[in-house]
């Protein structure tokens, strides 16, 4: 054990930084989820509050809010996994057939700019463009005589923005990882199919997107364990987390236990949600692998 420790000592050293941030990050705070089992005060401290079981689960499952949150983090998260994937291939793949390399560079580059604007910015793009009374969208409907539109007080158009913004922001950066996956492939194998008379449609469905597969699968995994973690940054500068009438369509766990910490003060009950996110994320990875593990073997996590 100790010969195989100092002939790979070079990697472990590589791996400190990485355990260093999972153990204070990660495993440290653990203890902490005992406050979604207390009804927590400062003079008592998180040991010395009263011990009151699954109360606080059972106050959110009550009220709908647990449901409300759960199904709206959850589709979010779809919407992202699965169109973000499907674009980030797309670009990966047009990114590959463009012959000038001059062309591929600009564009790529212009693609890679949104990921890197703040989402404060984007939130106060998205103000100046939706806003009744200022916006750029309603200042054209009002010269066009058409009724300007209450963009922020309509819940049913959010996803359509949030997921077009999420989009418009990582599909470029996104399809970095993609687009390194198709230069790894052989081209030997591609120059074989052109000779045989293969299009390129035919070439990117029989030999480029199966050789994507792996990297999808993986890339999905990964996906699905924070697949009840909401994108906090982007939702909270676009919509806010006050705005309640937003709430049935743009409120997820993260705006809920933002709210319950700054606004009500509540940290059990945001513990409490925190700990049913981090339970049913692992379960939902556990659930992925099997059935992956299942179906390709090759391709599963472990």
């Amino acid at each position: 054990m100790l010969a195989r420790l100092r002939s790979n000592r070079t990697l472990l050293i590589m791996c400190l930084p990485a355990i260093a941030f999972f153990v204070v990050f990660a495993y440290l705070p653990m203890p902490g989820a005992y406050m979604a089992f207390i009804q927590f005060n400062y003079s008592d401290g998180i040991f010395g509050s009263k011990f009151v079981g699954l109360d606080n689960f059972r106050f959110l499952v009550l009220t709908g809010d647990l449901w409300r949150l759960t199904f709206n983090t959850i589709a979010y998260n779809i919407a992202f996994i699965l169109f973000g994937n499907v674009m980030q291939i797309l670009v990966a793949v047009l990114m590959n057939e463009l012959r000038l390399k001059w062309f591929r560079k600009v564009s790529q580059t212009l693609m890679f700019l949104p990921y890197f604007i703040s989402v404060v910015l984007i939130g106060l793009i998205a103000y100046n463009i939706l806003s009744y009374d200022f916006g750029l969208l309603n200042s054209v409907l009002r010269s066009l005589d058409i009724e300007p539109v209450k963009t922020y007080s309509d819940p049913t158009i959010w996803p359509f923005i949030i997921v077009l913004t999420f989009l418009w922001q990582s599909t470029g950066y996104g399809s970095i990882i993609y687009f390194a996956a198709i230069m790894g492939l052989d081209s030997e194998v591609v120059e074989a199919s052109e000779i045989d008379g293969a299009n390129a449609f035919q070439r990117i469905y029989y030999i480029i997107l199966p050789w994507l597969k792996p990297t999808f699968i993986i890339l999905l995994l990964f996906s699905l364990g924070g697949i009840l973690k909401g994108n906090f940054g982007l939702i909270y500068n676009l919509v806010g987390a006050n705005n309640s009438a937003l709430y049935p369509t743009t409120d997820i766990i993260e705006t809920f236990v933002f709210r319950a910490l700054m606004t009500n003060f509540n940290f059990s009950q945001g513990s409490a949600v925190g700990l049913y996110q981090s339970v049913f994320g692992f379960g939902i990875v556990m659930l992925a692998n099997w059935l992956v593990r299942k179906i390709s073997p090759e391709n599963s996590l472990f």
